[in-house]
């Protein structure tokens, strides 16, 4: 949904799960997939603080997948105990906000109470949309950031959640912002999905505005956050087959906002992906088919990889 602000706990999961199909070279930026060259695989198959301007509605998460036993990770958090295999993403930090929480729902006063994010205060978090059917953000979020994780981990790269369905709300967007600041991590991307009308259909990424107050500071990470966040939107064009948002980006696919503490008050690159519109019937059926999530997570990696391998 568009986001508004969200912050979890450092993560990884158990053993590591090996997707059903091999992660597609990486490729270059486009906006249009007939413009994109490459090997991008059809692999089966999108948020931000609340970063729908337009306020999203409440949804009712459904209960949080079970995360295997896992050892102490780098972070605090579990971590397989599985060593990582080489690649070319190997000796990168990449850290992934699945946007919102399931739990956020039973902890209202909790995700109510405010934060500041330098421009201003905001609520901690919010519970995200859903689809009319009852699908939760939440899920979605969680969902392709697990297979998102996977894809990266398989190139080499040390991932990091912030939260991996192992919190009961949460975290607010300001610790969101400092996993990935503690991390320094080389991207951060928050994984959403949009809650707008319908007919309003597409992704969109969100990118950070150049905010100098308080505690937010984002001179240094605009134009590399700029340039994933550019990398992401032509890769998910080229492997989902979706179109920019019809409604926001005026046709780029591309957002620059200041009142979201995620991007406020990071001080590595980072960005935030609306997948799709939860409210629209199109856009809902793509967002609750698992090939067209692992596709959405598949593009995000290749983007992700793109700028990563610069």
């Amino acid at each position: 949904m568009r986001h508004y602000d969200f912050v979890p706990p450092t993560s990884r999961p158990g053993p590591r799960h090996r997707p059903v199909f091999a992660a597609a070279a990486l490729v270059g930026v486009c906006l249009t997939a007939a413009g994109c060259a490459g090997d991008g695989g059809p692999g089966p198959g999108a948020g931000a603080e609340s970063a729908t301007r337009p306020s999203s509605p409440s949804t009712s998460p459904s209960a949080r997948p079970a995360t295997p036993p896992a050892s102490t990770g780098p972070s605090g958090g579990p971590s397989s105990a599985e060593p990582l295999p080489r690649g070319p993403l190997t000796g990168r930090t990449v850290v992934i906000d699945p946007g919102h929480n399931p739990g956020n729902r039973d902890h209202t006063r909790e995700i109510n109470s405010q934060v500041d994010i330098g421009t201003g205060r905001k609520e901690c978090d919010t519970t995200g949309t859903a689809t009319d059917a009852g699908y939760a953000e939440a899920r979605f979020t969680l969902d392709v950031s697990r297979r998102l994780r996977t894809l990266l981990e398989e190139q080499g790269a040390e991932v990091v959640l912030t939260q991996d369905g192992d919190r009961a709300y949460g975290p607010c967007v300001d610790e969101r912002a400092r996993i990935g600041n503690k991390e320094k991590a080389d991207a951060v991307v928050s994984i959403h999905a949009d809650g707008s009308a319908t007919g309003n259909r597409g992704f969109h990424v969100i990118l950070p505005a150049a905010v100098n107050a308080g505690a937010a500071g984002t001179s240094k990470i605009v134009v590399p956050s700029r340039e994933l966040g550019v990398r992401i939107a032509g890769n998910f064009v080229r492997v989902t087959g979706s179109a920019p948002s019809n409604y926001i980006g005026d046709g780029t696919g591309l957002d620059t906002r200041d009142d979201l503490g995620g991007l406020n008050l990071s001080t590595v690159p980072k960005v935030f992906i609306e997948c799709g519109n939860m409210r629209d019937p199109k856009d809902a059926a793509l967002l609750t088919s698992a090939d067209w999530r692992q596709k959405a997570a598949l593009g995000v990696a290749e983007g992700i990889g793109s700028y990563l391998k610069r």
